[in-house]
């Protein structure tokens, strides 16, 4: 079925008659706009078909959006597009050596991956779950452990970030009819539509490539990191500052093979340190810290390096006497309160190495954007809000936003509304902000309570380390929480 529409335009003077083409086709519009002379030449140019749905960036987030909207029954035969700057992750198998970059990927995040048909993959390439957790104070005895059920379930799973992605793509492969993907693709311009229609004004929104080509939208999606673009453009501000940390990450050779399912995280004065698990004989290292610190890391030799790690996990130089004592008191009487709520300090398993070329470092953050949405653009993932990695749960809130603005989207279109209209868009930000801001605020106050070595500091943290360690239900609601 085809619509025809004549329009006028007045430029410099002249008027020039647009004719616009709808064409209705196996469920979904094509909009083409041929321009004509005032002649009635038959020069006419054609722009670019328009998309329903554009998400920019392929990475994590990305690539699970472009999958899940892809999957969705009720966003069948939209035209959905990925754009990503990088090339194409496959992986048919493991690679020999561990990646630097790994996630802490949550049961519901699993869950989320499962339904798309990429934990499979995951599962199959390389992942490892952990069923507990320790964290515990450098600078008193405090400590705190987390695991369900006597560890009969899986808390988390360490996966490397290009495992996940290349899983991911796999599952994309299958929707080529249904989402189309361009890899080594830059953005070079955004021009937003105006919220109410003026005479001159574009109906969507516009992505301009570096090729020179335009492309039109009902729905930006901006996945594009915690430098967004998108966010960026589009003039949405953002709450954002940088700690004084860089974190160091490397691959760890354990001593000797273990059975390595817990996750180990040390707070020092300088910052966190963690050890999580990859594999029986290797695990990940996030150690955050002071810049210059940092530096001095990642010039250190191998032996050096590997000393300085032993030594943050083992050593007790940064314990006081009174701290101690206090503490020592105060976990006497919590025993005896609630005898169940103690806990057996566990030591974690020794370094003798580390990955070839494995230790990079980079600065850390926190940022969270005032909106989410605006007309016709939303945010996920690190564009929508950047955290510290101390307590591993970066990329579980961008799959979180993943499940949620798919459901929104989902939801409208079987509606039959535009899917790029405010109004349910907002329903995406408000579950969104009500989950993450939370979330950043307890890191973010949680990384500030750490910082410091000054015994009062100390002692509160302590004490508040230790209560919360002897309430069972109030650590299975932290666990709940993690765990979307």
């Amino acid at each position: 079925m085809f619509a025809l529409t004549k329009v006028k335009h007045a430029a410099a003077g002249v008027t020039r008659q647009c004719f616009s083409i709808r064409h209705v086709k196996e469920g979904r519009a094509v909009s083409r706009a041929f321009s004509c002379s005032e002649h009635g030449e038959e020069s006419c140019t054609v722009e670019n078909d328009v998309y329903d749905i554009i998400i920019s960036g392929g990475g994590m987030v990305g690539t699970a959006m472009a999958c899940s909207l892809g999957f969705d029954p009720n966003l069948q035969g939209r035209k959905i597009l990925l754009l990503e700057a990088g090339p194409k992750k496959e992986m048919n198998k493991a690679p020999e050596l561990f990646s630097t970059r790994v996630s802490s990927i949550s049961p519901g995040s699993v869950t989320l991956l499962s339904g798309l048909g990429a934990w499979d993959h995951i599962a199959n390439l390389r992942c490892k779950p952990y069923q507990k957790m320790q964290v515990w104070d450098a600078c008193s005895d405090a400590l705190i452990t987390f695991d369900k059920e006597n560890l009969q379930d899986d808390m988390a799973y360490i996966v490397e970030n290009d495992v996940i992605v290349a899983a991911l793509t796999k599952q994309l492969q299958t929707l080529s009819d249904q989402v189309e993907v361009q890899y080594r693709t830059k953005v070079v311009k955004y021009t937003w539509p105006r919220p109410y229609q003026m005479a001159d004004s574009i109906p969507w929104v516009q992505v301009t490539l570096a090729n020179g080509s335009t492309l039109q939208t009902r729905l930006l999606i901006g996945a594009d990191g915690s430098n967004s673009m998108v966010r960026k453009k589009s003039g949405i501000p953002t709450v954002k500052w940088n700690y004084d940390q860089s974190a160091v990450v490397a691959v760890l050779h354990l001593s000797e093979p273990t059975e390595n399912n817990v996750a180990w995280q040390r707070f020092l004065p300088t910052g966190p340190i963690a050890m999580l698990p990859l594999s029986d004989t290797h695990s990940s290292l996030v150690w955050s810290t002071g810049h210059q610190h940092a530096e001095e890391l990642l010039q250190m030799d191998e032996e050096s390096f590997v000393d300085a790690i032993n030594n943050a996990f083992w050593n007790n130089e940064n314990q006081s006497e009174l701290v101690e004592a206090a503490g020592s008191l105060f976990r006497t009487a919590l025993s005896i309160l609630m005898p169940n709520g103690t806990s057996t300090r566990q030591l974690p398993p020794s370094v003798a190495g580390i990955g070839p070329k494995s230790r990079v470092m980079f600065p850390l953050g926190m940022g969270h954007a005032s909106e989410y949405i605006r007309h016709r653009v939303a945010l996920i993932g690190d564009a929508a809000h950047r955290v510290h990695p101390l307590a591993g749960q970066g990329a579980n809130l961008g799959f979180g936003d993943v499940a949620c603005l798919t459901r929104v989207l989902s939801q409208a279109a079987f509606n039959g509304k535009d899917i790029g209209d405010m109004q349910h868009l907002l329903e995406y930000e408000t579950e969104r902000q009500r989950h993450n801001l939370p979330m950043l605020t307890a890191i973010d106050l949680m990384k500030r309570l750490y910082s410091t070595n000054a015994p009062p500091m100390v002692l509160l943290r302590t004490f508040g380390l230790q209560a919360t360690n002897a309430l069972p239900p109030l650590k299975e609601q932290i666990i709940a929480y993690a765990s979307k």
